[in-house]
Order: structure tokens, then C-alpha cells, then sequence
């Protein structure tokens, strides 16, 4: 299974970058332009590793690394343009695990990413394992990344899994398609409101008895969807 990196930059044009050529390397990438819809994200999505920017709007590189460090215990890179030196020391300090400074070359941090992950690859001890969520008959376990409905299995793309996880972990709570579009697929998709729609419908097909009169995934227009629990 590919290692997940979590990109968290306010630059689109650098999180395109990025997450194209690591794509290309290997691993699987999620992103954010904020330090907030990352730590969300991560907790539905735990990442391997973190490429973290330090001038971050709202909640600032440092203090998302604490947050990073307490939560998960990851491995993160800050990436900066900063050119100060404390910005180094003090991010290092507070358990940084390495440091790029913009503009970065791709293949310097493709390489400083692997030699991270080598680093911090644990030695004879098992993946962590994430509860199951159930949302009335649906379970959805992220670790065998399975989903059944009243103990029938459900085959879900890899978008489709994430999408419905998304809306699992808040049963009931309306998520607007924005939400959805940063947690899901990313930050650079906020504005494509079609790439929800598309998948909501391929969802439904699935998990729906009537997929044109939907009873689990409800649209609530003008915001987004809820997943409602059904069965018992």
C-alpha cells in the first residue's frame, strides 16, 4: 500500500506541483490550504508523513505541528519560505523531523521524503488500528477499508470509501459540498462542486435501496449532504 503524505500549503499552484510529482513517485497524496481542514482530515485519514507549510493562514505551521505531533505522532517536513534562521531551530525543536526551504526542487523533496519515512518506518510493531464506524446497519471499517449494510459487503472505490467515511463520522450533520471537496479530494478542488455530485450518485447506486429517492445520503440544498442511519 502506497505511503500517504499529507501536503498542507496555501500556494495551489505549489500543492498542484507537489502533489502531481509525488503522485508520480509513488505515494498517495491528500492536501489542504489551512492547517484546520488538515488536522480534520487526518483524523479521518491518518497521513504517513506531513509536508507542512509554516506561514499558514488562520493556525499558523508551528502551532499545527504541535497538534500533528500530540494527534498523531507523524513525521512532519515544514516547508517555508522563511529564510530565518529561528524559523529552523524553533520548528526543529518542537520535534520537526526535517526542513525545505521554497522554492523547493521536486526530486529534493521526493528525497527527503523517503529518507524521512525510512527513518521513522517502525521496527516489528503492527499498523494502528482505527475503530469501525457504525452508522445504523453500515459499518465502515477504515482499516480493512470494508463497508457493509445489515452484514452485506459493499464494494467501494477508493473516492466513493472516503467520501461516505466523511459523512459517517458526522451521522446526521449536514457537510457542505466545500467541506466535502477539501476533505475528500483536496483543497485545488474547491470550486467543482460536480466532482460531489458525481460521486454522491455513484454512491448512492451502491448503498441505496432507491437510489432516485435516496433514504441514507439526503441533499440538502444549497449546503451539501447528510447521512442519515438507517435499519438497526
Amino acid at each position: 500500500m502506497p505511503k500517504h503524505i499529507l501536503l498542507v500549503d496555501d500556494d495551489d499552484l505549489m500543492r498542484r506541483s507537489l502533489t502531481f510529482g509525488l503522485e508520480q513517485a509513488g505515494y498517495r497524496l491528500s492536501s489542504a490550504e489551512n492547517a484546520e481542514d488538515a488536522l480534520a482530515l487526518s483524523r479521518r485519514d491518518p497521513p504517513d508523513l506531513v509536508l507542512l507549510d509554516i506561514g499558514l493562514p488562520g493556525m499558523d505551521g508551528l502551532d499545527a505541528l504541535r497538534h500533528f505531533k500530540a494527534q498523531l505522532g507523524v513525521p512532519v517536513i515544514f516547508l517555508t519560505a522563511r529564510r530565518r534562521e529561528f524559523d529552523e531551530v524553533l520548528g526543529l525543536e518542537l520535534g520537526a523531523d526535517d526542513y525545505l526551504t521554497k522554492p523547493v526542487n521536486l526530486d529534493l523533496v521526493t528525497a527527503h521524503v523517503k529518507a524521512v519515512l525510512r527513518r521513522s518506518e517502525p521496527q516489528g510493531s503492527v499498523l494502528p488500528q482505527v475503530s469501525p464506524v457504525v452508522v445504523g446497519d453500515l459499518v465502515l471499517d477504515p482499516t480493512a477499508h470494508t463497508v457493509t449494510i445489515g452484514g452485506r459487503p459493499v464494494e467501494l472505490r477508493p473516492r466513493e470509501f472516503n467520501l461516505l467515511h466523511t459523512l459517517a463520522l458526522q451521522p446526521n450533520a449536514v457537510i457542505s459540498t466545500d467541506d466535502l471537496l477539501a476533505n475528500v479530494w483536496g483543497a485545488e478542488f474547491i470550486g467543482q462542486p460536480q466532482v460531489v455530485y458525481v460521486h454522491i450518485r455513484w454512491l448512492r447506486q451502491k448503498i441505496e435501496a432507491d437510489p432516485d429517492q435516496p433514504r441514507r445520503i439526503i441533499t440538502v440544498h444549497g449546503i451539501g449532504y447528510k447521512l442519515t442511519p438507517q435499519g438497526s
